[in-house]
Parts: structure tokens; C-alpha cells; sequence
């Protein structure tokens, strides 16, 4: 099975899944808004798919991403019964195994952006850092070089790699600190 086929069988089966759960959504203005995302986020796929090639595993993610936020959509993230669900299927409360007292879908999907997510974005960064060095090659000469800030450093794409996962690192532990320290400690304002 060709690439195209792939992607076609996987976004169409996407599709099928997308528009199941367009039928009576619990609130339809909420599942339009909601779905803007949706659009936006296929268009931007659609839109790079030439100049970004995303592995089959980076579009399955993206897709399951889509599928789970589809599902949040169709009943609104705070009424999702998962739980209800899971009872059915095991005859306990995922919420009272848990000790949950609240409807949490919305915190797995925001858990699931980061995890299905993370590959995606690396995808694209090491696109980016292609597209540098394809600038480079280009322009060649002491303007590639200038432009790429080697400075004779084979690894340099390596290393600013690293770095901007180390920066990317560095940001959120910083504004990790910032929100504990904000809301302080034991003030039951903590960020989950």
C-alpha cells in the first residue's frame, strides 16, 4: 500500500468517525465552536503536507489526537461519560477507583496533546532545521555559512537542537516555578 493510500485510509477513516459523531451533538453550537480547532488543525496539515513530511506514526498520532478531541466535541468536554463507560465494562466507577470527583475527559485530552503531540512538533522542528540547512546550501559560501552560525561546527544542527528541546525544557520549569509560586503553596490554588 502506497504512502497516499495510507493517509487517504487513515484521514478518511477519520472522516467517518468525524462526521458519526456530527450526528446530534449534546450541544451543536458548542460542537461547531469546538470543531473550528478541528478545521484548522486539518488545514494546517493539509497545508504543509508538501513541504513537511510527516512519518505515518506523526499523522496516526495527529489523527488520534483529532479523534479524542472529536469526542469531546460531540458532548462537550465536561459530559463525556467515560465513566459510565468504564462501569459498563467493569461493573466499577473509573471516578471512585480514582477518587475523582469530577468529569476529567478534558484533562486526559489536554495529557494527550503533549504525549501524541510531542512527535508531530519534533517532526516539523527537524523540518525546520532542514530547511536551514538547505538555505545554506543554496546561498553556499561564506553567506551559507554565515547564515547558519556553524562556525565550522559539523554538529551544529545537532546541538541547536538539543538546546531548543533543553530551552523548550527550561521555559516550562520556569513557568512551572512562576504558577507555584503564585498561587503558593498549600493555598489549594495549585495548578494540577
Amino acid at each position: 500500500m502506497t504512502r497516499r493510500q495510507q493517509l487517504t485510509m487513515l484521514y478518511g477513516a477519520f472522516a467517518v468517525f468525524w462526521l458519526l459523531l456530527a450526528i446530534r451533538p449534546f450541544d451543536r453550537p458548542t460542537w461547531l465552536l469546538e470543531n473550528t480547532l478541528v478545521f484548522a488543525g486539518i488545514g494546517v496539515i493539509y497545508g504543509l503536507r508538501r513541504h513537511v513530511p510527516f512519518s505515518m506514526a506523526a499523522h496516526a498520532l495527529l489523527v488520534l489526537f483529532l479523534s479524542l478531541h472529536a469526542v469531546g466535541a460531540h458532548y462537550t468536554y465536561s459530559l463525556v461519560p467515560y465513566d459510565a463507560a468504564f462501569q459498563n465494562l467493569t461493573g466499577d466507577s473509573l471516578n471512585s477507583v480514582l477518587g475523582l470527583s469530577r468529569n476529567h475527559y478534558d484533562r486526559l485530552v489536554h495529557f494527550s496533546y503533549g504525549l501524541l503531540l510531542a512527535l508531530p512538533m519534533r517532526e516539523l522542528l527537524i523540518f525546520y532545521e532542514l530547511l536551514e540547512w538547505a538555505a545554506a546550501v543554496v546561498f553556499g559560501g561564506g553567506l551559507g555559512a554565515a547564515f547558519l552560525g556553524t562556525q565550522g561546527d559539523e554538529w551544529d544542527a545537532h546541538r541547536d537542537m538539543a538546546l531548543a528541546g533543553i530551552g523548550g525544557l527550561i521555559a516550562i520549569l520556569l513557568i512551572y516555578a512562576r504558577n507555584r509560586g503564585a498561587h503558593g503553596r498549600g493555598s489549594g490554588h495549585e495548578l494540577p
